[in-house]
């Protein structure tokens, strides 16, 4: 059996993998979108780490309902996106900036 350490010290390193992306790279925005969705799955994995190992269900239906607007987030961020794209033809950050009246 996997200890629940195990599990914590994975969602750990997704975690600080995610950070660190967004720090990296900072001028594409679909890679920001994919970092902040790391941590979401990480904070994710914690909460069902916790719960298989504490017997109790609620973690996981918690998740559910996290994934549920995460997808919703991910979508209208990708709907913006695809408007910057065909206005500006470009996705960097710094330019997203320009929009500002």
């Amino acid at each position: 059996m996997i200890a629940l350490s195990n599990y914590l010290v994975l969602a750990a390193l997704m975690f600080c993998l995610s950070v660190a992306g967004m720090f990296i790279n900072r001028k594409n925005v679909i890679v920001l979108l994919m970092c902040i969705e790391l941590m979401l799955l990480s904070v994710n994995l914690n909460f069902i780490a916790f719960s298989h190992f504490l017997g109790d269900i609620s973690g996981q239906v918690f998740v559910f309902f996290i994934l549920t607007v995460a997808a919703a987030e991910s979508a209208i961020g990708l709907a913006i996106l695809v408007v910057l794209f065909r206005n500006r033809r470009t996705i960097n950050v710094e330019d997203i900036g320009t929009l500002r009246g």
